[in-house]
């Protein structure tokens, strides 16, 4: 893998399979500025095209903070509201993502670092980590696809609280109303994300792409649409060289040499 960074403030870090994201802004609680959003897209466009990535991890530097969503110092120096609007986005840069990725949730997940983390197609939190839709309590609503996101990760009427009031949750409450597969103590939360990474990495990587495509399908298409579009995507998979490998070696009872074809 040869991914790499346009910014100090944007870490990038290879172990086999696995590339690790790291926001490194902690003195600012990792918020984002344009030029990190920036990063980020380069980022994933690298990865995307890279076939030795098979998942990402994203976390935060430091101990307080995930992210704090964008740089608010920043947003006055857009010149028109269409200028914000049409903006380079980091929750973008991540959804074109075809790589699956785990958000390692090290603390605060504020407005945009919310929607970043939802963004993610897995979400491990610290037991020290919040999360909080605040952009009400300053006058507007997140854009990243807050609303979307948390309706179905928690439901209508969690969602709402959420968005309407601006108020955290703790890791408990997020665990408890399924924004989160896992609550961990602080220390053991990246180890788990990479070894939650070095699983998905080991399998089929057309397979645990299209896992993702099909998840997410799942969310827009009406049922029997979805169930239509999954039958396609699995009769896509079965007929490639990574499923021929996994039948042979279920049979030879060994492990499975999958190479991306």
């Amino acid at each position: 893998m040869t991914i790499s960074s346009t910014s100090e403030q944007v870490l990038v870090d290879t172990d086999a399979h696995v590339l690790t994201i790291t926001l490194n802004r902690p003195e600012k609680l990792n918020s984002v500025t344009q030029s990190m959003s920036d990063a980020l897209v380069t980022i994933i466009e690298e990865a995307n095209s890279d076939d030795e990535v098979r998942a990402i991890i994203l976390t935060g530097s430091g101990q307080r903070s995930f992210c704090a969503g964008s740089d608010i110092a920043s947003l006055d120096s857009y010149a028109t509201p269409w200028e914000f609007r049409n903006r380079t986005d980091y929750c973008d840069a991540l959804r074109a993502s075809r790589k699956p990725i785990i958000a390692a949730v090290n603390g605060y997940a504020f407005g945009g670092g919310l929607e970043t983390s939802l963004t993610c197609d897995i979400r491990l939190a610290s037991a020290t980590a919040s999360f909080a839709a605040p952009e009400i309590k300053l006058g507007w609503i997140g854009g990243g696809g807050m609303a979307t996101f948390l309706a179905h990760s928690i439901g209508a009427s969690n969602a709402a609280v959420m968005l309407m009031t601006g108020d955290p949750i703790d890791a408990q409450r997020a665990l408890a109303w399924g924004l989160v597969s896992e609550v961990l103590e602080p220390d053991a939360l990246l180890p788990r994300a990479r070894e939650l990474a070095a699983t998905i990495a080991s399998r089929p990587p057309i397979a645990a792409e299209t896992a993702k495509s099909n998840l997410r399908a799942a969310f827009n298409m009406p049922q029997d649409e979805a169930i239509r579009y999954e039958r396609d995507l699995q009769t896509v998979t079965f007929a490639t060289e990574d499923a021929a490998e996994g039948r042979a070696a279920f049979a030879e009872k060994r492990p499975g040499v999958f190479r991306r074809r």
